[in-house]
Parts: C-alpha cells; sequence; structure tokens
C-alpha cells in the first residue's frame, strides 16, 4: 500500500505581507524605513509606523473605491514612495498589485492592462494620457503630482483621473483580513519565450521568501541603509532591495532613477552601506572619482569581485536570479572569498542542476543547461497568469524549473555564467525577448523572415540588432524599409527594445530542420566588431 502524501510546510504559513510590515511597525516605530530623494525636491523620510499608517489610509480608499481582494491594481509609475504605498496597501486588502515598466509603449501597456485585467490604475502626470487610454473605459486612475520628485503643472491630469492625494482614506475602515500566504500578491510582466511577455505571479508567500532570503543572501542587518535606484517594478528592486531591507528592519534610500554625478554624494551623505549594482552603472562610476571614505561594505551584482573593487575598496557578492525564483538560486558568499567574475555558488535554500543536452550532470569545466528545484508558490513563482500550458512548459518532467541559461562550473564549484536562452537579450540590466521584435518587424507586408540577435555593447552588455528577409529578395523592395522598420518598433515597443540597427540580407542561415542558426548571426556580428576594433 503506497505512503499517504504529507502535505509539505514552509516558512510562512499563517502569516503574509501585511503581518511583515504590522511587526515592523511596532517594532522598529521610530527607525526610518523609507527615505525618498528627489532630485529636484526636498528628502521625505517614513518611520517604519508612518510606512504601515500611509499603507493602511491607501488601503481605505481604494476599499471606498470598490477594490476588494482578487482585483489586480495597475501601477504604472517611475521609482517613487507612491509606487510601495500602494503595492503595500493592495497586499493589505487582498488586491494584487501590477507593476509594469515604466517605458512600456502603448501597445505593450493595453496588453498588459488587458491581460491582466485590471480595476484601477494608479501612475504620474507625464504617463497619465498613455495610461488612460490604455485600461478599459469602466476603470479609474489617480494620478500623483510629481513625475518621480519632479514638479508638474497638476492640470495634466487627464479628465476621469483623481490625485493620488484623495485615495488617503480613514485607516479605522480597513477590517482585518483573514491569512492566506498562498493568495497572489504581485505580477511582474516579463519578456519570455513567446512574442508577449508573460504575467509572473507572486504570492505573499513568495514575497516573504524574497525578504527573508534576500536579507540572508545579502547579510542585511537593522542597522544597514540601501540604496536603491534601479527600477522598483522589477524584482531585483522591490526584492532584492525594499523587501529585504523591510525584513531586516533597515532602511531604504530611494532615488527616482540612476544618476552618476550624484551616487558618491547621496551615499556618502546616508552613510549607506549597501546597493544592487548593474554592469552599466559599474561602467558609469569610472568616470567619477571615488570620495575618500564612504560607508559601504558589500555591493551586489550579475557577477563576484570585479576588478572595480580594488578601487571602490568595497566586495561585492555575485548571484543569478529570476522574477520567477524571487531571490538568488546562485549566490557568492559575504564573508568568505568568492571566485572573481563567477556568479557564486548554489544557494543552500533551491535544488540546483546544470545538465548535459544528454540530461546528465555536467563534469568541471564544462557548459550546462542550468535548472532549479523548489516549492511553487514559496520559493518559486505561482504561475504565469492565463498560461498553463507555458507554466508547465517551465518544468520538466521531474518539477525542476528550466531556466533557459546556459553556465559553466568550474573545479572548486564556483559557477559563471555563459549564455541565455538563444532568443533572449540582456540590454541595459532589461531582459528582452528577440520574439517581442521579431512579432512587430512580421508584421511589416514585405517581411518574409526575421531574426533578432544581440550585439556586444560596452554600456549595455547587448542590442539588438535585426536581420530581414524580404519577399523576392532585397532588390523588391525600397531603400526605405529598415528606416520603416525601426519607425514600426518605436511605435509600439519600450525604446530599450528598439534594434540599433536593420539589415536587409538576401539569405539567413539555417540549422538542422531548417532553424535560423541564430549563432552565427551573433559570430558574424562579433566579428565584425573585432575588424573595427583593429581598424582603430
Amino acid at each position: 500500500m503506497p505512503a499517504p502524501m504529507i502535505p509539505l510546510m514552509h516558512p510562512f504559513i499563517a502569516y503574509d505581507i501585511p503581518s511583515l510590515v504590522a511587526e515592523q511597525a511596532r517594532a522598529r516605530a521610530d527607525h526610518p524605513f523609507l527615505i525618498w530623494h528627489p532630485f529636484d525636491d526636498r528628502p521625505r523620510t517614513w518611520t517604519y509606523s508612518a510606512f504601515a499608517r500611509d499603507v493602511e489610509r491607501i488601503a481605505a480608499g481604494l476599499l471606498a473605491r470598490g477594490i476588494s481582494a482578487g482585483d489586480r491594481v495597475l501601477i504604472h509609475l517611475d521609482n517613487c514612495p507612491e509606487l510601495l504605498l500602494v503595492w503595500y496597501a493592495c497586499a493589505r486588502i487582498g488586491a494584487v498589485g501590477v507593476t509594469t515598466n515604466a517605458r512600456s509603449s502603448a501597445d505593450e501597456l493595453n496588453y498588459f492592462a488587458e491581460h491582466a485585467g485590471v480595476s484601477c490604475a494608479v501612475t504620474q502626470p507625464t504617463f497619465a494620457d498613455l495610461v488612460a487610454s490604455c485600461i478599459p473605459p469602466n476603470c479609474w486612475i489617480a494620478v500623483t503630482s510629481h513625475d518621480a520628485g519632479l514638479p508638474v503643472d497638476p492640470g495634466r491630469r487627464p479628465g476621469p483621473a483623481e490625485a493620488f492625494e484623495a485615495l488617503f482614506g480613514d485607516p479605522g475602515t480597513v477590517p482585518p483580513r483573514p491569512c492566506d500566504p498562498m493568495a497572489s500578491v504581485g505580477i511582474q510582466y516579463t519578456s519570455g519565450t513567446t512574442s508577449r511577455p508573460k504575467g509572473v505571479v507572486w504570492t505573499h508567500a513568495n514575497a516573504l521568501w524574497g525578504a527573508r532570503v534576500n536579507a540572508a543572501h545579502e547579510d542585511l542587518w537593522a542597522d544597514d541603509v540601501h540604496l536603491v535606484y534601479l527600477p522598483l517594478f522589477h524584482t531585483n528592486a522591490q526584492a532584492y532591495s525594499v523587501l529585504a531591507a523591510l525584513w531586516a528592519g533597515a532602511t531604504c534610500v530611494l532615488l527616482p532613477r540612476w544618476s552618476t554625478s550624484r551616487f558618491w554624494q547621496v551615499s556618502v551623505n546616508y552613510q549607506c552601506t549597501w546597493t544592487s549594482m548593474v554592469w552599466f552603472c559599474l561602467s558609469a562610476l569610472a568616470e567619477t572619482t571615488p570620495p575618500e571614505r564612504h560607508f559601504y561594505r558589500l555591493w551586489g551584482n550579475g557577477m563576484c569581485a570585479p576588478p572595480q573593487d580594488r578601487i571602490y575598496g568595497v566586495k561585492t557578492v555575485g548571484w543569478w536570479g529570476m522574477t520567477e525564483t524571487i531571490s538568488h538560486g546562485i549566490v557568492g558568499h559575504t564573508q568568505l572569498e568568492n571566485r572573481s567574475l563567477a556568479i557564486g555558488k548554489p544557494a543552500p535554500e533551491y535544488g540546483v542542476a546544470i545538465q548535459r543536452q544528454d540530461g546528465g550532470p555536467v563534469e568541471p569545466g564544462e557548459t550546462g543547461d542550468l535548472k532549479i528545484l523548489g516549492t511553487r508558490g514559496v520559493s518559486l513563482f505561482k504561475e504565469y497568469l492565463h498560461n498553463q500550458q507555458a507554466t508547465d512548459a517551465a518544468y520538466d518532467p521531474h518539477g525542476w524549473f528550466i531556466t533557459g541559461d546556459r553556465v559553466i562550473l568550474h573545479d572548486d564549484g564556483f559557477i559563471s555564467f555563459s549564455g541565455r536562452d538563444k532568443d533572449m537579450l540582456k540590454i541595459g540590466g532589461e531582459n528582452v525577448a528577440a520574439a517581442e521584435i521579431e512579432r512587430v518587424l512580421m508584421e511589416l507586408p514585405e517581411v518574409a523572415e526575421v531574426a533578432v540577435v544581440g550585439r556586444k555593447h560596452r554600456m549595455l552588455d547587448e542590442e539588438p540588432v535585426a536581420f530581414l528577409l524580404v519577399q523576392g529578395g532585397p532588390e523588391a523592395v525600397d531603400a526605405g524599409l529598415p528606416d520603416r522598420a525601426l519607425a514600426a518598433c518605436r511605435a509600439k515597443l519600450a525604446n530599450f527594445k528598439i534594434p540599433a540597427e536593420v539589415r536587409v540580407v538576401e539569405t539567413l542561415p539555417r540549422s538542422t530542420l531548417e532553424k535560423v542558426a541564430k549563432a552565427k548571426l551573433r559570430t558574424l556580428l562579433a566579428e565584425e566588431q573585432e575588424l573595427e576594433e583593429e581598424r582603430r
């Protein structure tokens, strides 16, 4: 007789995000949680108790406007306190915050709003008309009084919109809710291998996992000050920074965006001890002179111990993670020495496998496919919204999450990043599916086939290059096709997804089953770059 299934326990039973906010408001009441440092206005500070109080007030305002458990709220904002207040207020009443890339085009935003089935939206004056045109006609919209700290004319709100400040209600009207850690709390749209981004659904347990595990991986303590400049609609800032600081009882200094000229001044002024770096920002810092003294003890980045650590006197901890993993499946040591430019070693909270194409494990020195084992809804995302087929396809028959990334195992146990899924590009810290760009270009009537690949870029990591096959060959179309292709991309894609170059070609290289051999296109671009460097 088979043994009965034993239900798995997890660390967040009878706990949710509002529980964490309330607990820290009691334990760290007067300690600064959020310091908002706009570039052209006065800074503002929320203590833990003040942040919790404002979350309750906005929760009351949402309830008064008919938002209830399960409803989805579009949050389309640059970095600002309002983004965090609304997201946590949604969590308080059981609603779901849908955080979207503030650089999205109208076509993309319309898709996000329709796909998620949003009931309302919160945005800023710059995006107000765009958001109003993309959400369903029965939705209301609230607009902040500033654009990421920049003053604006309040008259820029579209007709049906109201001021964000009107959302503040009576916190006494917010009733207690039953705690359900497996209820959905957030949706982030992330590029995948299909032509449209997928909505990654997090539960409260997912967000708590990100808070607890990221704080542990980063060795965060209550006296740490975490500088946050990466966009809050991404997992890095939302989970690696804010949720982790919330769990530790630490302080977040929030900037509207990255500023090379302000970085050291702000960091020293607030005695920042931690921040997440990306290669673009690390490269930009090379143009600055570091102060004689700063307070950073650790940075996080995609690679451990880059050469810049010696320049800035900071230890960089490498990591690897995805929106679907919430935290880092691979991470470096905070106390011990790390292999330079590796992403780290397997995190103890996950199962990590690196497989050959035949399914066997790789040996040291080999490159293989990275897979992650965890618990859905806790250490791995709950699902892709409205896409059970994609959710099922994300796991192998044994329940391992298929990351689509390839990594190298070293003989000392460290792991280095080798490459992404062949159709994924890394552009200035953004993950972009080549298929998103290809979808737009295939709408051009002259185009028969499209291949988009990444070309190395000194600051952005990669930039997209599009190769077009056209009906009748290049001679059959006019010379303006590349310009029209770029115009189509500008109309329907965020600016970082627009190809750096469009080429009309006679043929495309092929592999088995007549698939486009994109590796050959990437090699072609790399060889061209090498020749160009030699000429210089």
